[in-house]
C-alpha cells in the first residue's frame, strides 16, 4: 500500500509520515502491524473525543440508516443541522444565534470574509502576521507568511497585516476596514495567547470604526482551552466566530456564526450570497451534534485545565524551554528546529504521536483527545522524557 501511496495520492511534503493504519480507538491509533501508537496529536486537534467514541459512531451510524445527502445547503429542514445549529445558539452569546455550516475550517473562513464585506460595504481587511486562518486563495489572503503565500500571487486584494498583541498597530483598524480576522490564540505562530487585554482593546476599536470582528476558533474551539470557545477567556465577543476542526469529533466541518441579521445578508441582493452543495451533510452534523453534547453535558471541557496541570508538571525538562498554550492546545518548545524534529521522529518510532507546527519550528505539538486519561498522559510524557534523555546524553 505504501507504493501505492505514494504513486497515487498527491503528497504535500516531500516526506510524509506514511504510518500505514489499521484501526483507532479512544486515545491511541494501530499500524497495520499490529503495533499501537498513543495519539498526543488528536488528527491536529480534530478528534476532540477521541478515535471512534461510541456516542459518535452511534449516531453516525443511526443518521446513515434515515437519509445521507438530499438537497444543497439551506434548501431541506434537516433535523440534524438544525439541532446543531440551536444547540450552538444556545451556548454561545446572544449575538451569536445564527450559524452557517461548510465542509471545513477554510472554507467557513472564506464566508466569514465574504460576510464583512456584505456587512459593511467596505473592502479592506486585516489579518495578523504569523496567522493561518486556511490555503484556499481568500483564507491565504489573510495569512502572515509571505514565504508560502509568494507562489500563488496575486490573492485577494485590500488586506493588509498588523503585528498580535501590539497596540500601535491598533490604529489601522479604520472606517474603511470591513473587519479584522484574528485567531483567538495563533496556533501555526506557536500557541501565542494574546497579552495585556488585547482582544478587549481589539474589540474597542472595531466598535469605534464599525469594523467586525472574526474571530477564528477553528483550532481552539470546542473545549480545546478549558472553556467551550476560547474568547470566553478574554471577555470579549466576536461579530463572526469560525469554527471547524474538533467540532465534528473526526469528520469534516466548519461553520461560521453570527447574528441572524448579519447571516440575512446572503439571502439576497444577490440570492445564494453564500453557497454550498454538502454544507450541513446530515451523517456530518449528527456526529458535530453528538460532539457537542457530550461536552456540554458532562465535565469534559473542565477536565481540559486539570489536564493540562499535569502535562505542565511532567513536561519539565533541560532541552524543554518553555510550554505555551492554554487546556490541551500546548507547545513544548525546544532550542533549535533540529531538537524538535529528532524528538517527534524518534517518539513516533517509541509509540508516541507527536507533530510540527506550521510556522514555529522549534515546538512540539501536543493536542491529544479531550478525553485522554491521567494515565494516558503520564505514559506519553514518560516516552517523551526518555528520548529528551537520550537526546541530551549525546
Amino acid at each position: 500500500m505504501k507504493n501505492d501511496f505514494y504513486k497515487y495520492q498527491a503528497q504535500t511534503t516531500p516526506h510524509p509520515l506514511a504510518l500505514e493504519i489499521s484501526h483507532a480507538k479512544g486515545s491511541y491509533v494501530y499500524d497495520s502491524s499490529g503495533k499501537k501508537h498513543l495519539d498526543f496529536v488528536a488528527g491536529v486537534s480534530a478528534c476532540t473525543l477521541g478515535h471512534c467514541h461510541p456516542k459518535i459512531v452511534s449516531a453516525i451510524k443511526n443518521q446513515a440508516e434515515k437519509y445521507l445527502h438530499v438537497m444543497v445547503y439551506g434548501e431541506y429542514i434537516q433535523e440534524p443541522a438544525v439541532e446543531l445549529a440551536k444547540l450552538l445558539a444556545e451556548n454561545l452569546p446572544p449575538n451569536l444565534n445564527t450559524t452557517y455550516l461548510v465542509n471545513s475550517g477554510t472554507e467557513a473562513i472564506e464566508g466569514a470574509l465574504k460576510l464583512a464585506r456584505r456587512a459593511t460595504g467596505r473592502t479592506q481587511l486585516l489579518y495578523a502576521n504569523n496567522a493561518y486562518h486556511g490555503n484556499t486563495m481568500g483564507s491565504m489572503s489573510v495569512m502572515g507568511y509571505e514565504e508560502r503565500k509568494n507562489a500563488f500571487k496575486p490573492l485577494v486584494p485590500d488586506c493588509f497585516p498588523v503585528n498580535f498583541n501590539n497596540e500601535a498597530d491598533l490604529q489601522k483598524i479604520t472606517k474603511e476596514t470591513a473587519a479584522i480576522i484574528l485567531e483567538t490564540i495563533q496556533g501555526g505562530a506557536g500557541f501565542i495567547q494574546p497579552e495585556n487585554d488585547y482582544l478587549k482593546k481589539v474589540r474597542k476599536r472595531c466598535d469605534e470604526t464599525g469594523t467586525l470582528l472574526i474571530l477564528d476558533e477553528i483550532q481552539p474551539g470546542f473545549g480545546r482551552t478549558g472553556r467551550l470557545f476560547a474568547f470566553e477567556h478574554f471577555g470579549i465577543v466576536p461579530d463572526i466566530l469560525v469554527m471547524g476542526k474538533g467540532m465534528g469529533g473526526g469528520l469534516p466541518i466548519g461553520a461560521f456564526t453570527a447574528s441572524h441579521e448579519v447571516m440575512g445578508l446572503l439571502q439576497d441582493n444577490p440570492k445564494l450570497g453564500h453557497i454550498t452543495t454538502f454544507g450541513g451533510n446530515p451523517v456530518i452534523a449528527a456526529a458535530a451534534l453528538a460532539t457537542l453534547k457530550e461536552l456540554t453535558e458532562t465535565d469534559i471541557i473542565q477536565q481540559t485545565l486539570q489536564k493540562e496541570k499535569l502535562f505542565r508538571k511532567l513536561l519539565k525538562h533541560p532541552l524543554i524551554k518553555e510550554v505555551r498554550g492554554q487546556g490541551l492546545m500546548l507547545a513544548a518548545m525546544l532550542e533549535t528546529a533540529e531538537i524538535a524534529s529528532e524528538v517527534i521522529l524518534a517518539c513516533k518510532d517509541r509509540g508516541l504521536i507527536l507533530f510540527w507546527l506550521l510556522f514555529e519550528d522549534r515546538a512540539i505539538r501536543i493536542t491529544p483527545p479531550l478525553t485522554i486519561s491521567n494515565d494516558e498522559i503520564a505514559e506519553g510524557c514518560k516516552i517523551l522524557q526518555n528520548v529528551l534523555n537520550r537526546i541530551k546524553s549525546n
